[in-house]
């Protein structure tokens, strides 16, 4: 069956946003941070530290936001403006970067944050919209291709930085480069964000209040106060928590690790993007044999593969090095974040939705806090960064261990 209209504009959300994941969380602001930062007589290992520290500071401002959000945007026609709300703090803040000065490191670091803020916060609601617009025997399927679809549309405007880079085709200094780079981001964010806005309505909802916000923070207390009735959920979110946290730490501190290891700009571009086009086929194909096999058994596949990652991380050298571990993560990075999104929209209930992938969000972004704090803090005691990776393999067991325990069952009703 060929994907619904609602389907497709959900889809085409993770086209867009993704141009963001790759371009500046990924690609080109952490190469230019360092760059900036070294100008400024900052130590390589030191800002990579603080490179986590600022991923670590943007995701735990929006945690703390996550579960009374989503809860309030369980009220019909809030989860569409809250979804605009933060899709427009994250597109303005990448725009805003081009009139940060060059030799501004820390009033960088802090545009980014809120830059990311603005991302994190709108996917809080983007991952939400989920179980409005498919249904659950189709969930992985269109959650994969959201994923995947992100990896290939992410790859347009990268490569055009990357001929504009190589081929030195305009006549301008490498920092104007960047800010090109910044406001392409942005322009493809805001235009392909277009049919979400307009297709994708909130289907599942708790009828309006007249005091929304109050009476949210009391369904939130509600449900803290008898979590016990959701004990699948809870395991689900605390091995989630675990995993999800080395996942995410590996893709936001590739780029400074690759640098740390000597690994020239130029290099380390073409292997992100290369990164993205094995990500595409591959989660797809986590989508489509988890329709055969289920979810679960895929998910464990992933985790086992970031284990292998994190110990391979031990042991490298060469640029070949980073070029093998860059491909193992494009064969699972998408396709575990694709399955564990529709593996928890299948097992809560639909109607608190946005409350339950608050907290879904919350556990992920307090993972994505741990994890590049403790790649930092590692990297500046033992001064090598592959230690820092090699810290994260058991964060993968303890997931592992946990979702072994997880039902893959539908509360829907609930």
């Amino acid at each position: 069956m060929a994907y619904t209209k609602e389907e497709k504009s959900w889809i085409f959300q993770d086209w867009a946003n993704s141009a963001y994941s790759i371009m500046i969380t990924t690609a080109i602001l952490p190469i230019y941070f360092k760059g900036v930062a070294a100008n400024a007589g900052i130590a390589d290992t030191t800002s990579t530290a603080y490179w986590g520290y600022a991923n670590s500071i943007g995701t735990l401002l929006i945690s703390l936001l996550a579960p009374i959000l989503g809860t309030i945007a369980d009220y019909q026609f809030f989860k569409k403006r809250f979804f605009g709300l933060f899709t427009t703090i994250g597109i303005a803040f990448t725009f805003l970067l081009i009139f940060i000065p060059t030799d501004a490191w820390l009033l960088l670091l802090g545009f980014y944050v809120l830059s990311l803020i603005g991302f994190s916060g709108a996917n809080i609601f983007y991952d939400a919209f989920l179980i409005d617009v498919t249904t659950n025997d189709r969930m992985d399927k269109v959650s994969s291709a959201g994923y995947a679809y992100g990896y290939l549309g992410s790859c347009i405007p990268f490569i055009i930085f990357i001929i504009f880079q190589a081929t030195g085709i305009l006549p301008i200094s490498d920092a104007a480069l960047v800010n090109i780079g910044f406001v392409m981001t942005a322009l493809w964010w805001l235009f392909f964000t277009i049919p979400m806005w307009k297709n994708v309505h909130q289907i599942h909802y708790i009828p309006a209040v007249k005091n929304p916000v109050k009476t949210s923070f009391k369904r939130l207390f509600h449900t803290v106060s008898h979590i016990s009735e959701h004990k699948n959920i809870v395991i689900f979110l605390i091995a989630y928590f675990f995993y999800i946290d080395g996942v995410d730490t590996i893709f936001r501190m590739a780029t400074s690790y690759g640098i740390d290891l000597g690994i020239s700009q130029t290099t380390l571009i073409l292997i992100l993007l290369m990164t993205q086009l094995v990500a595409f086929p591959f989660t797809l194909l986590y989508g489509y044999l988890a329709k055969r096999f289920s979810a679960k058994p895929l998910i464990f596949t992933a985790i086992f593969v970031y284990i292998i990652i994190c110990v391979y991380a031990v042991f490298m050298k060469t640029a070949l090095d980073f070029w093998i571990l860059a491909m193992l993560v494009g064969t699972s990075q998408g396709g575990i974040q694709a399955l564990s999104r529709s593996f928890f929209g299948k097992i809560i209930p639909k109607k608190r939705s946005n409350e339950f992938y608050g907290f879904y969000n919350i556990f992920g972004k307090f993972s994505a806090i741990m994890g590049p704090a403790l790649m930092g803090v590692i990297t500046q005691i033992t001064g090598k960064t592959q230690y820092g990776v090699a810290s994260l393999i058991v964060l993968f067991l303890v997931g592992g261990i946990l979702f072994l325990f997880v039902k893959e069952k539908n509360l829907e009703n609930l």
